[in-house]
C-alpha cells in the first residue's frame, strides 16, 4: 500500500517547488501555501491536498508524476503523459460527487481500491457507493500520484471513475480515466517504459492491475 502522505503544508511546498502556478494568477504559492494551512487545522492527518483543477488542468499535472527507471544503461527519470488517443482528457468532469469548489480542497482518506481490482467500472461505482466512498476524480488521482509516486506499483494501479465525459447527446464517453505504468509498448514508445500513463478503460471491461482509488470525503 502507499506510504502515508506528508502534512498537507509539505504538500503545498511541493506542489509550489513544481513553478506551474504563475506568481500573477488568482492562485500563487504564497495562496497554496496559505489555503494548506487553513485546511490542517480541521483536515484529518493523511489527507491529499488537491488545486482545483480550473489552476492545474490534468494535462499540466502527468508530465511531473516523474518515476525511476532501471535501464540497461542506468536508471533514469521518465516524465508521466497522457496517452495520444485522450487528448480530451481534461474535458472530463466531476460525475457523481460533489467537487468542492474553493481553489484548494483536501481528499479525506484517499484508498487505491486493490480488493476491487477485476471489477468492472460499471460494477464498482454502485460498490464504491455502498461502502459510502466517493470516486477519485482524474485531478485527484494525478495529485496523490504527485505526493505519493508509491501509489502507483506494478500490476497495482487505480482508475479514477470520478472524472466522465458527457457527449453532445447527454450521453456518457465509455472511455474512463486511469493511471498505471506504460510497459513501453505500442504507441507508447520504449522511452517511456516504466513511465506514469494516464490513459483509459471502457466502462464495462475488467482489468486485473486496477482497483477503484476512492476517498472518505472532501473538505475545503
Amino acid at each position: 500500500m502507499p506510504a502515508p502522505l506528508p502534512a498537507l503544508t509539505t504538500q503545498a511546498d511541493r506542489l509550489a517547488a513544481l513553478g506551474l502556478l504563475p506568481d500573477d494568477g488568482p492562485l500563487d504559492a504564497a495562496a497554496l501555501r496559505s489555503a494548506a494551512a487553513h485546511l490542517a487545522t480541521h483536515a484529518p492527518d493523511g489527507s491529499l491536498l488537491v488545486v482545483h483543477p480550473r489552476h492545474l488542468r490534468p494535462s499540466t499535472l502527468a508530465p511531473h508524476l516523474t518515476r525511476s527507471v532501471r535501464t540497461r544503461s542506468g536508471t533514469v527519470d521518465r516524465e508521466g503523459f497522457v496517452v495520444v488517443d485522450m487528448a480530451d482528457a481534461d474535458e472530463f468532469a466531476p460525475t457523481g460527487l460533489e467537487e468542492p469548489l474553493a481553489d484548494v480542497y483536501a481528499v479525506v482518506g484517499p484508498d487505491r481500491g486493490d480488493d476491487l481490482a477485476n471489477w468492472s467500472p460499471a460494477e464498482a461505482a454502485p460498490e464504491l457507493e455502498r461502502r459510502g466512498r466517493s470516486p477519485l476524480t482524474l485531478a485527484e488521482g494525478l495529485h496523490w500520484v504527485l505526493q505519493a509516486p508509491d501509489a502507483l506499483e506494478r500490476n497495482r494501479c487505480f482508475m479514477t471513475i470520478g472524472s466522465r465525459l458527457r457527449k453532445a447527446d447527454g450521453t456518457f464517453d465509455t472511455r474512463t480515466p486511469a493511471v498505471w505504468i506504460s510497459n513501453g509498448t505500442g504507441r507508447d514508445g520504449s522511452q517511456r517504459r516504466g513511465a506514469a500513463k494516464v490513459g483509459w478503460c471502457w466502462w464495462g471491461n475488467r482489468h486485473t492491475w486496477l482497483g477503484f482509488a476512492s476517498a472518505v470525503s472532501r473538505v475545503a
